[in-house]
């Protein structure tokens, strides 16, 4: 009876036990969970390019209009010299420069002196011409004897004949010998070694070779100066491969000068070069424009070329482009407060606030007003 009540008691107390551990288990997971930080409630991103608005009223909606417009085309040229009104600056002698009297980039006449070179060539020059009046006065003695001596029957006539010919040629050279010392600019009767060199034609000097004691070769590259009529100059443009049907000889574009901006030139398109870069796939397009007094040649410049047939394009306020990133964007509404995000191109400026769109929407779209508040709005 005894071992049955103290088998009874130990069950009693094993039970009580474990029943006290299984409360303190759960009171300590209750803490735990009570500590532990709430679960991340994951939200869905908004699609930029296609979301919903609470009151989509707040946004006033228009219909983008239709514009014509000829296709036009920009791109950048350089100012060039028109290569037939340059002339270049030679020297008829050799020698070492000694005096320098017009620099790079100024404007000279013709017949302007430019610079001066002392030059071995003016002795030489001289020389041949004092040899040439020698043996011309021998021949003219020569030939006086033999025409008296042909007189009195003492010489031949072919005699004669040949102090005649020699007579003749030592004219000939005296004559060329004269002419190349006055090519020289040097004086018969008082002559210089130095040779003065002019200016051929009017108009700038575009390019220079020489300086103080510089070496100059008679009719030798490089030129010691080149001058340019700048009174009409080149523009050399790039036109890619896929753009050539815009570009049409004789036909006139319009010129932009960085420099200038609100100056725009007329230009005739007056070559397109047959040859292709094979790199990166553009022609070479030539220009032709009278300078005003303002190109200067190196000059960056934007040439718009014009289509011949006109296109449509829609034309929204200019509110409803919105540039972001170097890109730009229109929103247009949907059904049930959605709106719908285009990338646009957009084109020239028009007037009460219009701006043209060449690509991306067409007239008629429903476009909102204002895309930089719908922006906000669906940015929060």
């Amino acid at each position: 009876m005894n071992r049955a009540i103290l088998l009874a008691l130990a069950l009693s107390v094993g039970l009580s036990f474990l029943t006290g551990c299984e409360k303190k288990v759960n009171a300590q997971s209750d803490l735990t969970a009570a500590m532990a930080p709430p679960k991340p409630v994951v939200e869905p991103e908004i699609d930029i390019d296609n979301f919903k608005v609470a009151h989509p009223e707040q946004f006033p909606i228009t219909t983008a209009g239709e514009h014509d417009s000829a296709p036009e085309l920009n791109v950048t040229g350089v100012v060039s010299p028109d290569v037939s009104r340059q002339v270049p600056v030679i020297s008829l002698g050799s020698g070492r420069v000694t005096e320098i009297d017009a620099r790079l980039g100024d404007e000279v006449k013709k017949n302007q002196l430019l610079f001066k070179l002392r030059s071995t060539d003016i002795a030489q020059a001289f020389s041949d011409y004092r040899q040439a009046v020698a043996n011309e006065k021998l021949t003219k003695v020569q030939l006086d004897r033999a025409k008296l001596l042909f007189d009195t029957g003492a010489y031949p006539k072919s005699t004669l004949e040949t102090a005649e010919n020699a007579e003749d040629d030592s004219i000939v050279v005296l004559d060329t010998a004269l002419e190349h010392l006055r090519q020289l600019g040097s004086d018969p009767d008082h002559p210089e070694g130095t040779v003065a060199v002019y200016s051929p034609a009017d108009g700038v000097i575009t390019d220079q070779e020489i300086t103080i004691s510089a070496g100059v070769q008679a009719l030798t590259p490089p030129n010691p100066f080149t001058i340019s009529d700048m009174s009409h100059v080149w523009i050399i443009c790039d036109v890619y491969e896929n753009d050539m049907d815009k570009v049409h000889l004789n036909e006139f574009a319009d010129i932009h000068l960085n420099a200038y901006p609100d100056r725009v030139l007329k230009a005739r398109i007056s070559n397109i070069l047959p040859i292709l870069d094979p790199n990166i796939r553009t022609a070479k397009v030539r220009l032709e424009v009278e300078n005003p007094g303002l190109m200067r040649l190196g000059m960056f410049v934007t040439a718009t070329f014009h289509g011949q047939k006109p296109e449509k394009h829609a034309v929204v306020p200019t509110t409803a482009i919105l540039h972001l990133h170097d890109r730009e964007w229109v929103y247009s509404p949907g059904d049930a407060g959605h709106f719908r995000r285009y990338e646009v191109v957009s084109g020239d400026m028009l007037p009460n606030n219009m701006q043209e769109v060449i690509s991306g929407i067409q007239p008629g779209q429903q476009v909102v007003t204002n895309a930089l508040i719908l922006q906000d709005t669906a940015e929060k």
